[in-house]
């Protein structure tokens, strides 16, 4: 068996400049499994005042964002927001390099929502990322039923 320990660093009381963020609107192509009209992508990936990004199906969702050229990555910032349904979720984030290849897995997360308690998720990470080509989340949000559609509040990448 091969096994390995992969290092997650959240951060939780260091504010950063929004002048450290990249604008992925800009700089990359967004794909997306499935999305509702008024809840677009576009929406997650600024300052995370607007409605978030919400999939108009049930079940597993990707974000893939392609960057226009390889980019390296310092954090990678994920706000979800749950007020109404308790459920289990997981995502994946995970990156691959213009050459091709298998994926590489950054993060495996779950988070149970509570609307009596914990109704929202906030993940920071701190990586070391060099010419990535593309990033994908996959989103799970419902492990136990899949009734609940994937949201998404922000994305912040820098």
């Amino acid at each position: 068996m091969r096994k390995r320990i992969v290092s997650q660093t959240p951060i939780h009381t260091r504010s950063q400049s929004a002048e450290s963020w990249l604008d992925l609107e800009e700089i990359t192509t967004i794909e997306v499994t499935s999305e509702e009209p008024n809840f677009p992508i576009e929406s997650a990936l600024g300052t995370g005042k607007g409605p978030g990004w919400r999939a108009l199906e049930k079940g597993e969702q990707q974000i893939r964002i392609l960057f226009d050229r390889p980019t390296s990555l310092k954090r990678i910032r994920l706000r979800f927001v749950e007020p109404e349904v308790a459920r289990t979720q997981e995502f994946t984030i995970r990156w691959s390099s213009p050459e091709g290849g298998p994926q590489k897995e950054v993060v495996r997360q779950q988070w149970n929502f509570s609307p009596s308690g914990s109704t929202s998720e906030v993940e920071e990470y701190q990586v070391s990322l060099d010419g990535v080509s593309v990033l994908e989340l996959a989103i799970k949000p419902d492990l136990g039923r899949e009734t609940a559609p994937a949201t998404l509040a922000e994305l912040r990448i820098a």
